[in-house]
């Protein structure tokens, strides 16, 4: 059986600490224990919102059929069990008043079927799809994928029959931490392959988009221009925040879908 909810509710006042824990990472022996202990294995990849994604007319496909949450669905469609969360722990340990607290995480696999059910309940793939879409008019970004620390703090595994889906705001996001953890750890949490960032000549480096926050501090100002970083991960905050419209988004790889479910298919199964 899952944790008790007693337990989680000392697992989210730890989350308040989360930036110090994540410098810690920093120290070599340190370091390798929190790795091994809450994020070995991980692997995760951030999805920007499907309005984001243009049509590319040079993949002669209808724009319907490449978005990035039909990675989401793939799953959900054959997932055998499928956990909703009544909660997001990020938002609920730092007591958001911006998003939700309520819109809370996905988990999937034979794993999520231990989880407490005082966390959440079971459901339909058809209801997850809908509280996904919710979360999306909401402002929250997806991120899909194997994720240790979700296997600790839940006391459910193996970690290979859990796969979450996290749905998140840039102010109480846990990997808000990629600036200041361990790029052993960072490095685990990627863009969706085949994601180019494009910055135009509109940009007037008026800064808005770095006021409003990278969470992964991947961007700056040269020359009076914005750059984007390696650190980037892709969610596209950047695109719907910027006023000039300069920053954009776009799949140079018409198979982005399937290569993103196959990928995850070879690190989590949930059948």
């Amino acid at each position: 059986m899952g944790s008790p909810f007693w337990f989680v509710q000392i697992i989210l006042k730890t989350f308040r600490q989360v930036i110090n824990i994540a410098k810690l990472t920093n120290a070599p022996l340190i370091g390798r224990i929190i790795d091994y202990a809450l994020f070995e294995g991980d692997d995760i990849t951030y999805l920007p919102k499907d309005v984001l994604i243009p049509i590319n007319t040079q993949l002669d496909l209808p724009q319907s059929e490449v978005v990035p949450s039909q990675i989401l669905e793939a799953f959900l469609d054959k997932a055998e069990y499928i956990f909703l969360m009544n909660f997001c722990p990020c938002r609920t340990s730092k007591d958001c008043d911006e998003h939700p607290q309520d819109l809370g995480c996905i988990f999937m696999g034979k794993a999520a079927a231990d989880i407490n059910p005082q966390l959440g309940r079971l459901v339909s793939a058809e209801t997850a799809k809908k509280h996904l879409k919710k979360c999306r008019d909401a402002g929250l970004v997806h991120m899909i994928g194997r994720q240790k620390l979700d296997a600790v703090w839940l006391n459910v595994g193996p970690i290979e029959n859990l796969l979450s889906i996290c749905n998140c705001c840039a102010c109480c996001c846990l990997w808000r931490v990629i600036p200041h953890i361990h790029p052993k750890i960072s490095k685990k949490i990627k863009r969706i392959g085949g994601l180019t960032i494009e910055i135009t000549d509109d940009c007037i480096g008026c800064r808005a988009c770095i006021e409003a926050g990278c969470f992964a501090d991947a961007i700056r100002i040269i020359d009076g221009k914005v750059v984007i970083t390696d650190e980037c991960r892709g969610c596209g905050r950047c695109v719907e925040i910027c006023p000039q419209s300069a920053i954009k988004l776009r799949f140079d790889e018409s198979d982005y879908i399937q290569k993103t479910i196959a990928k995850i298919d070879l690190i989590v199964d949930i059948d």
